[in-house]
């Protein structure tokens, strides 16, 4: 069975987005050589990347552009080259290349593509998709990088869920610009 990995940045007050949408915070810091490794050899694996509409939409605007390969080139890189899955009942089409346009039902659709052969998936952003799946218990691993800021409002990746979702931490790391990498698997 594939597996299945929620991807976030979140903020120390709980956030994944700013109240307007915005995520500009999550690039602070960003320019430390350890934290641009990390980030570069996770872009360098296989897998495949799932995104709702919005998340979708943010990240096509910016990772097929000639600035994505000008200031991120490894990442850039790693995101077009990637197969990657759009959830959405609202677009006509996926046009970054590699992506699959999914409008059918969400979990079932999930519980199917990780019977089928391939790469880990991962979840990037895309709050509502993540609430959904954890509350389906479809999520192998929840992974975290706390941003040493807080916003005193925004969204929570876990927003809607109905009930507690306990976890177990499996690994962290610190990182010299402060970001924390944490990583969750579902308590048995």
């Amino acid at each position: 069975m594939r597996k299945l990995i929620a991807f976030n940045h979140v903020t120390l007050d709980g956030y994944f987005v700013g109240a307007s949408g915005d995520f500009s915070w999550a690039r602070a810091g960003n320019e430390d050589p350890e934290f641009s490794a990390f980030v570069a050899e996770n872009a360098s694996g296989e897998g495949q990347l799932l995104f709702g509409r919005v998340t979708y939409e943010l990240m096509a605007s910016y990772w097929p552009t000639p600035m994505a390969d000008q200031h991120h080139p490894s990442v850039a890189a790693g995101m077009n080259r990637m197969a990657k899955v759009v959830f959405s009942r609202t677009l006509d089409k996926a046009s970054w290349n590699n992506t699959k346009l999914v409008k059918s039902e969400l979990v079932p659709e999930v519980r199917k593509m990780k019977e089928e052969p391939g790469p880990g998936m991962v979840i990037m952003g895309s709050g509502s998709i993540v609430a959904q799946l954890a509350l389906e218990h479809v999520i192998d691993e929840y992974q975290m990088i706390v941003d040493p800021v807080a916003l005193g409002k925004g969204r929570s990746m876990f927003e809607g869920i109905r009930e507690t979702l306990t976890l177990k931490l499996a690994k962290t790391r610190t990182f010299k610009n402060g970001k924390v990498f944490l990583c969750y698997e579902p308590a048995a």
